[in-house]
């Protein structure tokens, strides 16, 4: 799948389900995990044969084994991009595509202490091929903000680059116009499994699980690519139970 620097372009350029995965643990330390599947049979009403198109590959491995491996790359970057590959350090990566199988997907996932340290894991697969390509990184226009207080957590997305993030969704735009004779799966879900019973959720469509521990959000990508705010949410978990 071609990396695209812009993270909702890259979800319109073929039918993508995508699911990301955030839980947090007593102690405030926890996982994201962001799974990008790719669904075949939409992807090939656009003419593309999965056979064609791609040759198997499987690979895992974690953004720092880039930077040891790439070292003489990595010096060759400003200082500030040095950086921002040291921010994606501790990312872990895995990118399949089998043609027998027709199975095609990419799993970005970091384990952290505090959710506010989540480097913005929806750039790090194009982060990592600059990084191996050696060419000039393209920054995202926007990242997504997390945080928790013990009590309430807080998604947001933070637009870094007013002008390109209005570019990326007029090109958005005319891509809708594209898709719209075909029939192609494309959806973005969010889940969110907390320590202790949930009281209340932003987002009306919003699914509380039996146990109240696990939020669950559902968007169309097509939605989302017009109006991205509309993924912020805040949750707010019920204070300290026994029962819990």
């Amino acid at each position: 799948m071609k990396y695209i620097k812009a993270l909702l372009l890259l979800l319109l350029v073929t039918s993508c389900q995508v699911t990301e995965t955030i839980t947090i643990n007593p102690d405030g330390s926890g996982s994201i995990e962001v799974f990008q599947l790719r669904d075949e049979n939409s992807y090939m009403q656009f003419g593309r044969s999965f056979s064609d198109s791609e040759k198997f590959r499987d690979t895992i491995f974690v953004f720092q084994d880039y930077i040891t491996k790439y070292k003489e790359t990595f010096v060759r970057f400003s200082k500030s991009d040095q950086a921002l590959f040291q921010e994606h350090a501790n990312v872990k990566m895995h990118i399949k595509a089998d043609p027998i199988q027709m199975e095609n997907f990419q799993i970005v996932s970091y384990d952290f202490k505090k959710i506010e340290e989540i480097p913005n894991v929806y750039e790090s697969l194009t982060l990592a091929n600059s990084l191996k390509e050696n060419y000039p990184i393209s920054k995202s226009s926007f990242k997504i903000q997390y945080t928790f207080d013990g009590t309430t957590f807080k998604r947001s997305l933070v637009i870094q680059d007013q002008k390109k993030f209005d570019e990326d969704k007029k090109m958005i735009e005319d891509r809708k116009k594209m898709l719209a004779k075909y029939k192609i799966v494309q959806s973005y879900t969010i889940k969110c499994h907390f320590p202790r019973k949930i009281e209340s959720v932003s987002n009306e469509k919003a699914i509380i699980s039996p146990d109240k521990k696990t939020v669950t959000v559902e968007f169309q990508l097509l939605d989302f690519s017009q109006n991205p705010q509309m993924s912020d949410l805040e949750i707010v978990l019920e204070k300290n139970q026994l029962n819990d």
